[in-house]
């Protein structure tokens, strides 16, 4: 449900905004660290997401303002410096509003800014990238028309890559600036190129949050990242979609253990990606779960980015029936689990799956059913 900003906006800036923004979350629905890498991944937008709402004047500015905050940050005109600790959260859009700028997009020169969000943060659902591409589309159409949406996509992962820190690939601000209902959006990150693929009718999509949430610029992230790039190197490419499953048995002397676990990893994924397309489009949902939960398997053992808490979940939820596959969704290190399954998978089984991992862990995730949804856009 898209939120209302302007009662908020009024009572936090005193004023009405003139323009509001919403961008959903997504689900990383297989393709784990594969587009960095160069290759395909899907992804689905979802029906939470962020709101941003804007109003700009001549100068004075930034405010920057969160329903989840209390007090407004303060940005001098002119000041694009990365901020730290509470403050923080404004990167995102002060990072976007910078690639902006850079780009020669007409932006406000100075303004009020307030986001609100009904996404778990840390959940792996790219809250991240749909504050990114609410902020991209507020400041923009503050200013003139709504830019080309491959091109604010750009400038939303730039902001991430270059002023967060973040060296995601193009998935999250892709499937947040392209989603569409009932539809998954297909990333090619070597164009980049975005395509929508129909879902098969009775697809049901289940996240499990647990309460241990990741954070991407903690260093773990970005370790992944370097581990592939090094790993791309001594295989003799640029980046390891170049790499088919067959020239990687062949070259993995090459590699040291570590290196040929992430090489493995995402070759391997990558294959998954392409098997996972063809049964969607056969409708085999069987197949489809078969593919999650190797993939997840590949995560724990071959990437290391899973946890013992996601491995439960995927453990508990692939024993239920009516449960086609699970894995975990997004960076990892934390966050969530997604559980493909029938219609006749209950809300009950879920919960009794969250009671188990209670028992065993002491906190009860957080239980969403998903529904997919359409991408970013103005409200």
């Amino acid at each position: 449900m898209k939120p209302e900003l302007h009662g908020p906006f009024l009572a936090r800036h005193g004023r009405p905004p003139a323009v509001c923004a919403w961008a959903p979350g997504r689900i990383e629905f297989i393709g784990n660290h594969t587009d960095y890498n160069g290759g395909p991944v899907l992804g689905a937008a979802i029906d939470r997401g962020v709101g941003v709402a804007v109003a700009g004047r001549a100068e004075g500015g930034w405010t920057f303002a969160s329903t989840a905050r209390p007090g407004v940050v303060r940005v001098e005109p002119g000041d694009r410096t990365r901020r730290a600790g509470a403050d923080a959260w404004v990167n995102y859009p002060l990072g976007v509003l910078r690639e902006l700028e850079l780009a020669g997009i007409p932006v406000p020169p100075a303004g009020d800014y307030l986001a609100t969000s009904d996404l778990p943060e840390g959940a792996g659902l790219s809250s991240s990238a749909a504050l990114e591409m609410a902020s991209a589309l507020a400041f923009a159409c503050a200013a003139g028309p709504e830019p080309d949406r491959g091109r604010l996509v750009a400038l939303c992962r730039a902001a991430e890559n270059r002023f967060v820190g973040v060296p995601c690939g193009p998935l999250d601000q892709g499937v947040s600036g392209f989603g569409r209902r009932d539809h998954l959006v297909l990333v090619d990150a070597r164009g980049p190129r975005f395509e929508t693929v129909p879902l098969p009718a009775g697809v049901h999509l289940w996240l499990f949050n647990t309460p241990n949430r990741h954070a991407l610029v903690d260093g773990l992230y970005a370790a992944r990242h370097a581990e592939c790039q090094a790993a791309a190197r001594a295989l003799g490419v640029t980046q390891l979609v170049e790499v088919t499953p067959e020239q990687l048995a062949e070259r993995e002397g090459r590699l040291d253990p570590r290196e040929a676990r992430r090489a493995g990893h995402v070759v391997g994924e990558i294959a998954r990606v392409h098997r996972t397309l063809a049964a969607l489009r056969a409708g085999d949902l069987a197949e489809v779960g078969r593919l999650l939960t190797a993939s997840h398997h590949s995560s724990r053992l071959l990437f290391e980015n899973s946890t013992p808490e996601l491995d439960f979940l995927v453990t508990a939820l692939v024993a239920e029936p009516g449960v086609h596959g699970a894995r975990l969704t997004g960076g990892g290190f934390g966050g969530a689990v997604l559980a493909l399954t029938s219609a006749e998978f209950p809300r009950a089984a879920a919960e009794r799956v969250a009671a188990a991992y209670a028992a065993a862990f002491g906190a009860r995730p957080e239980v969403l059913h998903a529904l997919t949804g359409d991408g970013a856009g103005l409200i």
